[in-house]
């Protein structure tokens, strides 16, 4: 079962995205990408709204994210966070292992 999460990070005046470029540059996404776990972490920009960036966030299950989360990394995630005054809302999927939905998915 694995677990993806929606984060979606709204700040004034391009706040969010300076966070993901930073968030790129310094590497700490490349770092994330490399934990034991981690099945995707990529930074989306909507269309119609240039002041929000949307993190897709994926990982194996809850014990990888629970490890993620008490990594070092949260420490400098949060301090870029509250650098750029961001704000967030999130939603969390988990997926389907078979039955339920399956039927109405095409592969």
């Amino acid at each position: 079962m694995s677990i993806t999460l929606h984060v979606f990070y709204r700040g004034k005046e391009g706040a969010a995205r300076a966070f993901a470029d930073e968030m790129t540059a310094k590497g700490v996404v490349e770092s994330i990408r490399r934990e034991p776990g981690n099945l995707r972490y990529a930074y989306y920009y909507p269309a119609e709204d240039a002041g929000v960036v949307l993190l897709v966030d994926s990982w194996r299950d809850e014990a990888a994210l629970d490890e993620h989360h008490r990594s070092p990394m949260m420490a400098e995630i949060a301090a870029l966070r509250e650098k750029y005054d961001l704000h967030m809302t999130v939603e969390r999927f988990v997926s389907i292992e078979d039955g339920g939905d399956e039927s109405f998915i095409r592969k």
